[in-house]
């Protein structure tokens, strides 16, 4: 693996992993498993496919093929694509309990009389920064059910009011995220709750492995819009990992052997760049030191990045990202303020795109490859040119306002 720093970022270049057979993990992220768990999201009267807007002016300016942003900001009403997640590893924790396969479940039925009553009282707890718990908080309303989430220190107080405004139990702790997680967990322990955590560790991959799952929906609306169009390059935002590592897997999969109208000589599988915060990339430093151990950040994982600020990777996850993914940026914040810039204020006739801090991540990545002249030998390690078919995915809406505001309007991280 080829290594490479500057200023802002730092980058490992190359699979960490690479075997040439699927693993177990990978076989969960696959296009038969995305088409039913979209098929459990479209039960739901919210349901809708999120706008995939095409950046023509942006791509025309920065001189490649295409760009195109999934813009997560309109799913379910709730501004970020975590509910996909939470309600989809809810309904396979209700499935099991009933002894169904989801692929039998509804919303409907979920909410019918006969079912509550067998189901009974159930509390689901969570960590979150905000859009997880929101989720878990959203699905647990919609099942007249019980949810506690538990924030991390340094989280925006009104993300921690839209999920009370679901009825559910939430405050912020005086830690960080990693050890709000084993507080949610403690908790689930204590009382007999159900945790239902978005990521994995030893003896904890069932709830996960769901919560991942649901995440493909995205990845099954995107090659849908793209209507033949093959991305050459995917860049992805990670946390702890689960959401790359979905639609890593997916992606994967769905263009094993497909070819779109992408060039000819293009590579069989899109190349896939995993994104950071530099104060929280545990996946970064996990495929540095590559050495088949998992390496966490610790201390305040201090990031306007909040929703990807996590210090301890999936195990799930990883598993897919170490034999998929040929990149792994760690980036400063000023990056990520960019993509938030470029996407409110967009060139020519673009839609606009309100994204947050941790949504605009990969755009601002993107654009900061060719706006910044010390990134050109990065560009040219990752192979993007003239010809490169660019896919983003924004992740959230302004889930802070005054944050966003903040970023937007005043220009904070502009010149950090």
């Amino acid at each position: 693996m080829r290594q490479w720093e500057s200023g802002k970022m730092k980058a490992v270049i190359g699979r960490a992993c690479e075997t040439g057979q699927v693993s177990d993990a990978a076989k969960l992220f696959v296009v038969d498993e995305a088409v039913k768990a979209r098929r459990f999201h479209q039960s739901f009267q919210e349901y809708a496919p999120t706008p995939l807007v095409s950046l023509d002016g942006l791509a025309a300016m920065l001189g490649v093929k295409s760009i195109h942003v999934k813009d997560e900001s309109f799913r379910f009403g709730l501004n970020a694509f975590k509910v996909l997640g939470g309600s989809y590893c809810i309904g396979n924790y209700v499935a099991k309990k009933l002894g169904m396969d989801v692929g039998e479940l509804t919303y409907e039925f979920l909410v019918s009389p006969e079912v509550k009553e067998k189901l009974g009282k159930i509390t689901f707890v969570t960590a979150t920064d905000g859009n997880h718990g929101r989720g878990i908080a959203w699905t647990a309303n919609r099942l007249e059910q019980g949810c506690v989430v538990l924030m991390p220190k340094g989280s925006a107080t009104e993300r921690l009011e839209n999920i009370r405004a679901l009825g559910a139990e939430a405050w912020i702790t005086d830690v960080n995220y990693d050890d709000t997680v084993r507080m949610a967990t403690e908790l689930a322990d204590k009382n007999g709750w159900v945790l239902v955590q978005d990521t994995a560790w030893d003896g904890y991959t069932e709830i996960p492995g769901w919560i991942m799952q649901g995440y493909m929906t995205m990845g099954s609306e995107i090659v849908e819009q793209l209507d033949g169009i093959r991305p050459t390059h995917v860049f992805l935002q990670a946390g702890v990992g689960a959401m790359a590592g979905a639609l890593t897997g997916f992606l994967s999969d769905y263009y094993d052997g497909k070819s779109g109208d992408a060039p000819e000589d293009a590579a069989k599988d899109p190349v896939i760049v995993i994104v950071e915060p530099d104060k929280a990339d545990c996946i970064f430093k996990t495929a540095q030191a590559n050495d088949g151990m998992l390496h966490a950040v610790t201390g305040d994982l201090n990031s306007i990045m909040a929703g990807i600020c996590c210090g301890e990777a999936c195990t799930i996850g990883w598993d897919v990202l170490k034999e998929r993914v040929d990149g792994f940026v760690s980036m400063d914040d000023s990056i990520a303020a960019r993509g938030m810039r470029i996407l409110g204020n967009p060139a020519g006739n673009d839609g606009r795109v309100i994204s947050g801090e941790s949504g605009a991540a990969t755009l601002g990545f993107a654009a900061s490859l060719f706006m910044e002249p010390e990134f050109e030998a990065l560009k040219e390690m990752l192979g993007v040119d003239e010809n490169s078919r660019i896919l983003c995915i924004s992740t959230e809406g302004a889930t802070d306002m005054a944050g966003y505001q903040r970023i937007v309007w005043d220009g904070w991280y502009a010149n950090k």
